[in-house]
């Protein structure tokens, strides 16, 4: 199992200064790879762009970019540009629909039918990524169209899925699946067995799974898992993510995140190895002594992976 980190957007003029050396200093610590959100705050592909330009060596993942807002051709055309200025090899694609409170409440786009749009989405962003032009007219997205960015390299595109046939979806047509706040159980008896049976059955490669989980190296866990259940309480309450909790017996976020001293969180990633996770992205959350301890840990696990 790889180790990669979460990269955490600190605001400021000086915030893609700030990024891009995070960038460099999770590649100096030999992190396999680095995964910005791009939720409310700076573009995480043009924030990957300019770090990437500046800070080499390591993978660079959007974890992930929400479809209904961009086009796909639009996503494709900024995802190859952002790979050019990286570098080849270096950028992946993480997609994911989004929720519902976000997308209507917020956007105003219709949610009604997610899986024909993130289906129909797809058949738009792929050819494009892969320099193919395409003639698409779907229920959702139309387009005819080509792309004349440089392309120096495949964008690989995993797709945040937790349904059965979300995951299908993402085993069929991406290279994988992006997780949040899924649990070790959860992995290993939904996840990982139903995008491999997909993958498999549609004679595609084993699809990555990359989870991306809160964790810290702490000697209060009590205090820890409190930080833990303010900073993501609205986790807790997203339909999708409350379903995955619900399958994983846990009361809410806090009961996902990784704390204890370093033996404990080793065990419990090793839980995740087991249950099918090819790619464990820390999401660091403590203050700067528990922060600077988990990462020194993480950096030892990542020597050895």
């Amino acid at each position: 199992m790889r180790i990669g980190v979460s990269l955490s957007e600190r605001g400021g003029p000086d915030s893609l200064v700030k990024l891009t050396d995070d960038v460099r200093r999770a590649a100096d610590d030999g992190f396999s790879s680095a995964w910005l959100s791009n939720i409310f705050g700076v573009d995480a592909l043009t924030a990957l762009a300019v770090a990437g330009a500046q800070a080499s060596g390591i993978e660079l993942g959007t974890a992930v970019v929400p479809t209904y807002p961009r086009h796909p051709a639009t996503l494709a055309q900024q995802a190859r540009t952002t790979a050019l200025a990286a570098g080849p090899g270096r950028l992946t694609l993480g997609i994911g629909l989004s929720h519902q409170i976000v997308i209507e409440d917020m956007f105003g786009y219709d949610f009604g039918r997610p899986l024909r749009h993130m289906d129909e989405y797809l058949s738009v962003l792929l050819p494009l990524l892969d320099a193919q032009p395409v003639s698409f007219s779907g229920e959702t997205v139309k387009a005819q169209i080509g792309l004349s960015v440089p392309n120096e390299g495949r964008v690989p595109v995993l797709l945040a899925a937790l349904g059965p046939k979300m995951l299908r979806l993402a085993a069929e047509r991406t290279d994988g699946t992006v997780l949040w706040m899924t649990g070790p159980a959860t992995v290993r008896d939904h996840i990982a067995p139903t995008i491999t049976a997909a993958a498999e059955a549609a004679g595609r490669p084993a699809p990555r799974i990359v989870c991306i989980l809160p964790v810290g190296v702490t000697g209060d866990v009590a205090a820890a898992r409190e930080r833990a259940a303010q900073a993501f309480q609205v986790y807790g309450t997203l339909p999708s993510y409350r379903a995955m909790m619900d399958r994983e017996g846990a009361e809410g976020p806090a009961d996902l995140a990784i704390l204890g001293d370093e033996d404990t969180v080793a065990g419990k990633l090793e839980e995740l190895a087991k249950a099918g996770v090819t790619d464990f992205v820390a999401g660091e959350f403590l203050g700067r002594d528990e922060r600077e301890r988990t990462r020194a840990f993480l950096r030892t696990l990542a020597a050895s992976a």
